[in-house]
């Protein structure tokens, strides 16, 4: 007897996103990994990529780089809500056990400073696109175990980070608008960006575990904070190499607690490539 999981999946989706994964990406989804590192940064694959002598793939949207070594994926999914929605659409008919992603944001608390990092617990879903998912009595959260151990690697390599809430817009070149910085004010996230809130409920929706590492790039409520050319030239200067280095440190000590059975992740089941990853 077929069970209910088995009866809700469908094929024909699958195939589709398959397909539209290995066109966007360039890649086969065989090479794929079991974790997967996300970013809006194509000079973070390409360090990725040339730290451990691998090759970035290109397809017509993403760009990728595969390290079966350390049982990592890295994907530039661009900018914006729809392409994070579209990524876990795709990527959730993959065998992968977590994602995590490694962005930027813009810090909103005066003691923050550019260079530090912000762990997001939870994201306001300012972007719209988290709607088609969930209504919006559904918060949208970080998974915790995925959380628990990108900090665990804060804590041990004794890095500052800040922990709370971002606010997820769709809306980019806001920093000039009144109305939108005293709606930033009356809700009190402590960081702002584009991707958070609708990675983490398209992830929940498809039982992807995912989490977050954001590195603080501007001070986007104070005049001299606003992002420029040259400060994010700079922030890539000065904190690519670091941001990746500790996303797969994260991964490392992720697949550390899985296999102590920690709990907080689940999976459900994938038909394609079910036992490819299986150790």
């Amino acid at each position: 007897m077929v069970d209910s999981d088995e009866d809700s999946f469908n094929q024909e989706e699958e195939e589709i996103a398959i397909g539209t994964l290995e066109r966007y990406s360039g890649s086969e989804a065989s090479e794929f990994q079991p974790y997967l590192l996300l970013t809006n940064f194509p000079k973070y694959v390409q360090y990725f990529a040339a730290s451990r002598d691998l090759q970035v793939i290109e397809g017509s949207m993403f760009s990728v780089a595969h390290s079966p070594k350390e049982k990592v994926s890295i994907l530039d999914f661009k900018i914006g809500s729809p392409a994070a929605a579209l990524i876990i659409d795709l990527c959730a008919y993959l065998p992968i056990k977590a994602a995590l992603l490694l962005g930027m944001c813009g810090g909103l608390r005066r003691h923050y400073h550019v260079g530090e990092y912000f762990v997001p617990v939870a994201g306001i879903r300012g972007e719209g696109t988290s709607d088609f998912y969930f209504s919006q009595e559904v918060p949208s959260m970080a998974n915790f175990l995925v959380q628990k151990a990108v900090t665990n690697v804060l804590v041990e390599d004794e890095i500052k980070y800040h922990l709370g809430i971002t606010h997820t817009t769709n809306k980019r070149f806001w920093e000039f608008n009144s109305d939108f910085k005293a709606r930033l004010k009356a809700t009190r996230p402590q960081a702002v960006e584009m991707e958070c809130a609708t990675l983490f409920m398209a992830s929940y929706y498809h039982k992807l575990p995912l989490g977050a590492l954001l590195l603080i790039s501007d001070l986007p409520l104070d005049p001299k904070g606003i992002k420029t050319k040259k400060s994010s030239q700079d922030v890539y200067a000065k904190y690519t190499a670091e941001h990746v280095e500790l996303g797969v440190k994260a991964i490392e000590e992720l697949d550390k607690l899985l296999k102590l059975e920690e709990k907080g992740v689940f999976r459900g089941k994938r038909r394609r490539f079910q036992d490819k990853h299986e150790d």
